[in-house]
């Protein structure tokens, strides 16, 4: 997955700028270790042996799923693109063309991610959500040897790999809202590399990036950690639209928030950065902060039990 979205960056470089890119492989602790993301530290496992070898000269640029990407800053590293987002709705991949509605009581289903678990049983809550690591050829295996009914990934992802295929439903945002910044790449460079950074901007998406910078300005406002089951989807169009949840474990009991911005106030950037912490103020002020509090606690016994 990794190296098929560093060679989209790349070829996009390629064709938009006429500078050709060496792929450089490395190897970060989200890729070997076998333990549960909220074990091992979340999302940013992914993010930071790349920004090592990019603050060490190792590599002139590192390209991440956006989703991974920490919202704190990084000390001497820019964002300095984001290519156009591909589909961030998430995927069913079930055996026998099944959809959702199609599983037996009590399927199994796989994912990783707390947001999905706790939407998928707010769809149907006698499903049993079952945690699962692995590269995405490993996950739908598991559905074809018979170990899960189904599973979970993101559509982007799947489509980068040719597993399109393989899809047996997709979720709409209504039905499954994605992780701020889902279908969406990050290409980071160092900071004092001006004449990069410029470059990059050949490949930013000037909509994509307003869209996550509303999902990410959100996710930082709520101080979700990985935990936290925390969705979010914006999109420009005229102006821009943003839906937002927070939702509780057990899918349960589920917060929402939408509203929108205009697409300069004063600039793009500037209005969907504002946009998130609006909405993130209006799901803190109907009890965000005591779900996301539960839900971490939650998740934090069960890793200790594990």
């Amino acid at each position: 997955m990794a190296i098929a979205q560093s060679r989209q960056v790349a070829d996009m470089i390629t064709e938009r700028a006429g500078r050709p890119v060496e792929i450089v492989g490395v190897t970060t602790l989200g890729d070997v270790s076998r333990a549960q993301l909220t074990q091992i530290g979340g999302t940013g496992v992914f993010v930071s042996a790349l920004r090592e070898a990019l603050a060490g000269g190792e590599v002139d640029l590192a390209v991440h799923s956006l989703k991974d990407l920490p919202t704190g800053p990084a000390a001497g590293i820019a964002l300095a693109a984001v290519p156009p987002r591909d589909d961030p709705r998430d995927a069913l991949v079930a055996r026998d063309g099944a959809k959702l509605a199609d599983l037996p009581p009590g399927a199994r289903i796989g994912t990783g991610s707390p947001r999905r678990a706790a939407q998928l049983l707010g769809l149907r809550a006698d499903l049993r959500c079952v945690p699962i690591r692995g590269n995405a050829g490993t996950r739908l295996a598991k559905v074809s040897e018979g170990e899960l009914d189904a599973v979970v990934l993101a559509y982007a992802g799947l489509a980068r790999i040719g597993h399109v295929g393989a899809i047996t439903q997709v979720f709409e945002p209504d039905e499954m809202l994605p992780a701020p910044g889902q279908g969406a790449l990050a290409v980071e460079c160092r900071e004092d590399d001006a004449e990069l950074a410029d470059l990059l901007q050949a490949v930013t998406d000037e909509a994509s990036a307003a869209a996550v910078t509303a999902e990410r300005s959100l996710l930082e406002a709520l101080e979700a950690g990985c935990h936290a089951p925390v969705g979010a989807y914006a999109v420009l169009a005229g102006t821009l639209r943003m839906q937002a949840a927070v939702m509780s474990l057990d899918g349960s009991r589920m917060l929402r928030a939408h509203g929108d911005a205009p697409p300069t106030s004063p600039t793009p950037l500037t209005g969907a950065w504002q946009l998130g912490r609006d909405l993130a103020a209006e799901l803190l002020r109907s009890g965000a902060s005591d779900l996301i509090s539960v839900s971490e606690r939650q998740a934090n016994s069960r890793n200790d039990v594990q």
